[in-house]
């Protein structure tokens, strides 16, 4: 094989995180993005060592466990779903057998208690985070996701399956409100115009919903308030008139002139309503703001915390340490029963909700910390009886792996939104006396390719 020849080949299978195996007649190549049972038109980009990749072309035959009928009109083009047309029985089967593969060759003689489904296949997603600009160079506005491969195209996306209905009717409300209002996007590189985000949020138990329309500063004063005045009618009378089903807690309005390509406050004023609202999980509350840490499956949320919290035992007169803690979810489901919980977390905004979302509960035996883990750690007197780990997707720092295992304690509940970091802690664990008792996966993104697992981690001996 030769880089830019083309081969007609079959995916074979499928490794986490969707890196195919594509069997052809010249050997075998490694392309992302596709589902086991294809035949494909392939082009080979990277020949070294004998190792092939490439990037799918084309579908010459569909898969078996594709099912048409609910293919999404954006699958493809959008970057967010690759199992999309998969039928929902299938990708559990495809991401459980993924875990268990990966999670082989440190789990030794483990449980493997297989794949949890989503309650919710489609309009699961409690929030959106969607970007303004255009699908090709100098072409309309566009509100939606990027482009699969394309870190400046994006693609409307007003029929995404994944997302709530009142999310796809306030995306297209808003892009053609603001194509008619003649502003501009903002361009990255050059770092003008003003339009960036508009970010949704949707209460799963109370239907109610935060829309926030994220902005530079580059608008005159004047002209801003008539647009975003006239933004915020617009969406009130979304709901008078039956096109939102739910109830609008705020419309919001964020200034972001970083120059970084993420979404985050300079400033926000409130266009009418509140900035928050209250979300129930598990019998816990929660506050909710547009940038509040909270798990985009609030159902499925559910599903993954009763699991962690059947992996924790029993907490009776325990001290539990929730590191890596976010806005303390798990660490409040521990606390109900724990003699103490201690939470820390690196985002000081999350750690100010935990303690908020704690005192919102009637929790008094929660103590949340904001710091670096691999240095509070080392601040804290007091030392746990059971660990909770839920880090980011990369894993533990290699350099706190060690003060955790200096702790001595004999149960480990760790959750991975991230399998292969798991794996490679799990090697760590294992050189240090632990060994993994049992895992479950747990399908929090029903459609893409990520999968949350939990293990529990148990001291030998």
């Amino acid at each position: 094989m030769k880089k830019g020849e083309h081969i007609e080949g079959v995916v074979a299978s499928v490794a986490f995180p969707n890196k195919g195996k594509v069997i052809c007649d010249e050997g075998t190549v490694t392309v992302k993005n596709v589902i086991p049972g294809q035949t494909l038109d392939v082009r080979i980009d990277k020949v070294r060592n004998g190792n092939a990749e490439g990037t799918a072309c084309a579908v010459i035959k569909e898969s078996d466990i594709v099912d048409e009928s609910i293919r999404c009109e954006h699958f493809g083009r959008c970057g967010g779903c690759v199992y999309q047309p998969v039928r929902y029985e299938e990708q559990l089967k495809l991401k459980s057998a993924q875990i268990e593969k990966l999670l082989a060759p440190v789990g030794g003689d483990y449980i493997y208690e297989g794949i949890k489904g989503s309650p919710e296949v489609a309009e699961y997603r409690n929030k959106m985070e969607f970007s303004f600009g255009d699908e090709v160079k100098d072409g309309p506005l566009s509100l939606g996701m990027h482009k699969r491969g394309s870190f400046h195209d994006i693609v409307t996306v007003s029929g995404c399956r994944i997302m709530d209905g009142d999310f796809r009717s306030i995306l297209s409300a808003t892009l053609d409100y603001f194509k008619n209002s003649g502003v501009t996007f903002y361009k990255k590189l050059a770092h003008t115009g003003y339009l960036r985000h508009l970010l949704v949020r949707k209460a799963k138990r109370t239907q109610e919903l935060l829309v926030d329309i994220v902005t530079t500063s580059q608008l005159d004063t004047r002209a801003e308030k008539a647009l975003l005045d006239g933004y915020a009618s617009l969406i009130m009378d979304m709901v008078s008139d039956g096109r939102i089903h739910g109830k609008v807690a705020g419309v919001i309005h964020t200034v972001n002139d970083s120059l970084a390509d993420v979404v985050q406050s300079d400033r926000t004023d409130i266009l009418c309503g509140q900035d928050f609202f209250y979300e129930e999980l598990l019998g816990l509350k929660f506050k909710i703001t547009p940038f509040s840490f909270f798990q985009t499956n609030s159902l499925g949320a559910e599903v993954l915390y009763d699991t962690v919290r059947s992996y924790i035992g029993d907490t009776k007169d325990k001290v539990v340490f929730d590191l890596y803690s976010g806005t303390g979810t798990i660490a409040q489901l521990a606390a109900a029963v724990a003699k103490r919980v201690v939470g820390v977390e690196i985002v000081e905004e999350a750690v100010k909700a935990a303690r908020e979302n704690a005192a919102l509960n009637g929790l008094d035996n929660c103590k949340f910390l904001a710091g670096d883990v691999l240095r509070v750690i080392d601040e804290i007197e007091e030392k746990p009886d059971i660990l909770i780990l839920d880090p980011p997707r990369d894993g533990i720092h290699p350099k706190a792996l060690p003060k955790l295992i200096a702790y001595g304690v004999d149960r480990i509940v760790y959750v991975s939104c991230k399998p292969t970091s798991l794996a490679r802690d799990m090697a760590v664990f294992n050189e240090n006396g632990y060994y993994l008792e049992k895992a479950a996966a747990v399908d929090m993104f029903p459609g893409t390719a990520n999968t949350e697992v939990v293990a529990l981690i148990d001291r030998k001996g």
